[in-house]
């Protein structure tokens, strides 16, 4: 497929809709290093369109009207170094869904949840690893518990149960 998106952006440009966008831009800029490249204030005082560079993808955001449902995102994004974006994260604001781990396709990452609900899978590649070995490496224990453990704590977040849900791999 042909993009023809303008130089700068991505094909697919996630949209964050919050409750107080310009704490959001804020919340991105402290957690990822997130370069704000504008924001349209409307007269009521709120942003109708608000832009933030993540790393090589633009976020965009604009804020909800109160009669709107909450929408939160789910959104992964790469780093460097998990360790330290998981840590500025919860500085900013950020509280753990999911604590850091390393998993069989050779990544290491944490779930947090922002204060406006978007969950955000903080992610850093620390191996290059073949789908194929990373698939025979869930048949390891410790990758099987981590798989367990990272669908549990999802689940928990968005269902509001105190104990996750989680289903076995289905290996070939």
């Amino acid at each position: 497929m042909t993009t023809t998106a303008p130089a700068g952006y991505t094909a697919v440009a996630p949209w964050i809709v919050t409750k107080d966008t310009a704490a959001l831009l804020d919340f991105v800029t402290a957690a990822f290093e997130g370069i704000e490249l504008g924001r349209v204030p409307l007269e009521d005082g709120s942003i109708g369109h608000a832009e933030i560079r993540v790393g090589d993808t633009v976020l965009l955001a604009f804020d909800q009207h109160q009669d709107w449902p909450d929408m939160p995102s789910l959104l992964r994004v790469f780093v460097p170094d998990a360790d330290i974006a998981f840590a500025a994260a919860l500085r900013a604001g950020a509280r753990q869904v999911t604590a850091l781990s390393d998993n069989a396709f050779g990544q290491r990452g944490a779930r947090v949840r922002d204060p406006f609900g978007n969950i955000w899978w903080i992610t850093a590649l620390v191996e290059t690893v073949a789908p194929e070995e990373g698939m025979r490496r869930l048949e390891l224990p410790v990758y099987r518990e981590q798989m367990q453990f990272a669908q549990e704590t999802l689940d928990a977040e968005l269902s509001g149960r105190t104990h996750g849900r989680a289903s076995a791999v289905a290996m070939p």
